[in-house]
């Protein structure tokens, strides 16, 4: 069935409920089908999304995961079938497509953006915006020539613990606040068995995941980043193993960091492989098994990342990709003249001490479908979405990623200057 045989039946029979959008997914990845791929079609009763096309530069790719979404819009009883796009130019363009979104990897992300635009469609781009201020500016200017906003996926914008903790932020009972401690310490051993391994395709751990703390800083303190000092780099954890067997389907040796066996692997959904194609494909880019001691990999562990704010605020990420599997594995702290808050991401619950200390309470704010994806954030990213699509401003977007990349490369610059600090607007030691 066709979106637009779909969408005349729905129009007739569904007397006022949620009209189909068409969807095109550039980047068949873990992201883009296997999360918010998969929450578009589950959700597609209430959202009214259809995902039209998929394209990748992996066929293969491209065809099993339009088999996958197949499977989920006839398990959500929804009678659609999604097409395999032979190219980038043929899913935008599409006349059934509102919104593309771009899943590819990082470095390789100005290109869809740019072909959707001129396509005239709506634009969803997941973090990181890019690897690159060229390319993030070069973002940007598609956006100011589109004349209208992107969208860009910073989950915890879309997650409530988050939401709830900095809406609390400013209250009489905690005041302006003055410090932000944030403390990520997630065994994504993934990043080194993935693409990511390399920071010419997505800029490592410290934008991956960094890109998302560094904006939360940014949405708490409201206020223009002045100054970032890094310590850190590669720890001897991972040194590489020149003896050691390519990936994990290969190997037969006792290891902690088995991909899809891990703790946090089986925890977050992925302890099997989703996609066959990653099992054939030769090349470390485009396989989601690597060994983690596999040599090539430049990318950063571990890093103590400080951020100075023009209103006064001090910030510090202590971040880290090795480490237990715990149910604290994310925090976050904000200390403010009269109170402070810590939220616990794990769990969604806020620790509050208020009145100079006179007063504690512990809020939960956790969702009620904090069991999907990203602790029920992508359910919600789904749902704004459609607001989205249906005219509403997005809740964070281009600007925000740029200014978020700014902190990590001046971080990146830092790590490799002992710590100097770094005016992260001009990219210049201070």
């Amino acid at each position: 069935m066709t979106l637009q045989a779909d969408t005349a039946q729905e129009a007739a029979a569904q007397d006022g409920k949620t009209r189909a959008k068409g969807v095109a997914i550039i980047g068949a990845g873990e992201r883009g089908i296997y999360y918010v791929g998969t929450r578009m079609a589950e959700t597609a009763e209430e959202t009214g999304f259809r995902i039209v096309t998929v394209f990748d530069r992996i066929q293969d790719r491209t065809e099993q995961a339009v088999q996958h979404l197949d499977e989920v819009y006839r398990s959500a009883g929804i009678d659609f079938t999604v097409q395999a796009a032979g190219s980038l130019d043929q899913a935008v363009t599409h006349p059934d497509v509102d919104l593309v979104i771009v899943t590819t990897h990082t470095h390789a992300h100005v290109k869809p953006v740019e072909a959707a635009a001129k396509a005239g469609k709506l634009v969803y781009l997941d973090k990181p915006i890019s690897v690159t201020l060229e390319d993030a500016e070069e973002i940007a200017r598609i956006e100011k020539d589109a004349a209208r906003p992107f969208m860009m996926g910073f989950t915890r914008r879309y997650e409530r613990p988050w939401i709830a903790v900095v809406d609390r932020a400013r209250t009489p009972a905690i005041g302006s606040p003055r410090m932000i401690l944030l403390r990520s310490v997630i065994p994504y051993t993934r990043y080194l068995q993935l693409w990511h391994r390399t920071n010419s395709l997505s800029g490592g751990a410290i934008n991956d995941k960094g890109s998302h703390h560094f904006d939360v800083f940014n949405w708490i303190a409201r206020s223009k980043p002045v100054s970032v000092n890094a310590i850190g780099g590669r720890s001897s954890i991972f040194t590489p193993d020149p003896n050691a067997p390519e990936r994990c389907a290969e190997c037969d040796r006792e290891c902690p960091y088995r991909r899809h066996e891990t703790l946090i692997d089986k925890a977050e959904g992925v302890g099997r492989v989703p996609n066959a194609s990653w099992l054939s494909a030769r090349d470390p880019q485009d396989r989601n098994d690597n060994c983690v001691y596999l040599p090539g990999s430049d990318i950063d562990d571990h890093a103590i990342i400080s951020v100075q704010y023009e209103n006064g605020i001090k910030a510090c990420l202590f971040f880290t990709i090795f480490g237990p599997y715990s149910e604290d594995q994310e925090t976050l702290e904000i200390v403010g003249e009269n109170g402070r808050l810590r939220m616990e991401r794990h769990s969604g619950a806020i620790d509050v001490v208020s009145q100079h200390g006179e007063h504690r309470e512990v809020i939960d704010a956790s969702a009620e479908d904090s069991g999907s994806s990203h602790f029920g954030a992508d359910l919600e990213l789904v749902r704004r979405m459609r607001r989205y699509c249906d005219g509403e401003m997005p809740p964070v977007g281009i600007s925000d990623g740029v200014a978020s990349l700014r902190i990590v490369n001046a971080a990146h610059l830092s790590l490799r200057n002992h710590g100097r600090a770094v005016n992260p607007q001009t990219m210049e030691f201070l």
